[in-house]
C-alpha cells in the first residue's frame, strides 16, 4: 500500500467516492421524485418556502408555489441543486424506503475492509456530502455490508457551508482531534479537492466507474480505497 501524507484523519465524500453515482441517480433520485407527492402534503414547508422566495427575489423564475409544491421541488432536483430544504426532504423520503426495505445503501467493495482497517489503525473517519446528514447516515447503516456507521465518527452536509469553499473544510477540521494538515479528503470532484487544500487539507481525486471527467489538476488520484494507508493515533486496540 501507498502511505498518503501520514494522514491521522480521513474526510469522505460519498457520491463517486464511496459509492456509485448510479445509485445517487438512478435509485435514490427517482425514488424521492416518485415519493414527493405524498410527502409534502404532511410536511413543515417553512424552510422550502423561504427557498423558493429567494428563488423569486434573485429573478430565477422557478414555478409558481402551490399548496402542494411539487412542480418547485422537481425544479429543484432537475437543478441537482445543493439546497439544504430539498435536501432534507429527499431524506425524510429516504427514510421511508429504507424502513419499508425498498432502499438499501450501496457502497463500493473496497469501503467496508478500508473503514474497519481505518478503524482498528485509530484513523479518524467522518463524511462531508451535500446529501443531508440523515440520508448519509440511512445510507452507510443499511448498506449490503451491513452497518458501517460504527466506523464512521462524524457527518456534515452543506449547513455547514458549501463543498467548494475552503471555509467549510476549515470548520470541518476543528471536529477532529488531530491538526488540519494530518487530514486527508478523498473526493471525486476537484473543486471541491481545491477547497480542501486551500483550507490545509491533503487531498486524493477518487476515480470510479462512472464518475464526471474532471479537468487539470495537481491532485493525487486513486481508483479504490485499497492504496490508501494512513498513520492512526494508537490510542485504541484491535478491537476498536
Amino acid at each position: 500500500m501507498d502511505r498518503i501524507g501520514d494522514a491521522r484523519g480521513i474526510l469522505l465524500d460519498i457520491e463517486g467516492t464511496t459509492t456509485p453515482i448510479t445509485f445517487v441517480y438512478d435509485v435514490l433520485f427517482p425514488f424521492a421524485r416518485r415519493q414527493v407527492g405524498d410527502y409534502v402534503r404532511h410536511a413543515d414547508l417553512t424552510d422550502l418556502q423561504r427557498e423558493y422566495d429567494e428563488d423569486v427575489h434573485r429573478g430565477h423564475h422557478p414555478p409558481a408555489w402551490s399548496a402542494e409544491p411539487v412542480a418547485y421541488i422537481h425544479w429543484l432536483m432537475d437543478q441537482d441543486r445543493k439546497s439544504s430544504a430539498l435536501k432534507n426532504i429527499q431524506g425524510r423520503i429516504w427514510l421511508q424506503g429504507y424502513q419499508s426495505g425498498e432502499l438499501q445503501g450501496e457502497v463500493f467493495q473496497d469501503v467496508p475492509p478500508a473503514l474497519e482497517r481505518w478503524h482498528r489503525e485509530s484513523i479518524d473517519v467522518r463524511i462531508f456530502s451535500s446529501g443531508s446528514i440523515l440520508a448519509q447516515r440511512l445510507l452507510f447503516s443499511s448498506s449490503s455490508a451491513g452497518d458501517l456507521t460504527r466506523f464512521l465518527k462524524g457527518y456534515f452536509d452543506t449547513t455547514t457551508g458549501p463543498k467548494d469553499e475552503a471555509q467549510s473544510y476549515a470548520q470541518i477540521a476543528r471536529s477532529f482531534d488531530v491538526p488540519i494538515s494530518d487530514i486527508l479528503f478523498i473526493s471525486d470532484v476537484t473543486r471541491e479537492l481545491d477547497a480542501a487544500r486551500s483550507a490545509g487539507m491533503q487531498t486524493l481525486l477518487c476515480v470510479r466507474p462512472g464518475n464526471h471527467p474532471q479537468p487539470q489538476h495537481g491532485h493525487p488520484t486513486i481508483a479504490d480505497f485499497e492504496t490508501i494507508q494512513a498513520r492512526g493515533t494508537g490510542n485504541r486496540g484491535p478491537d476498536g
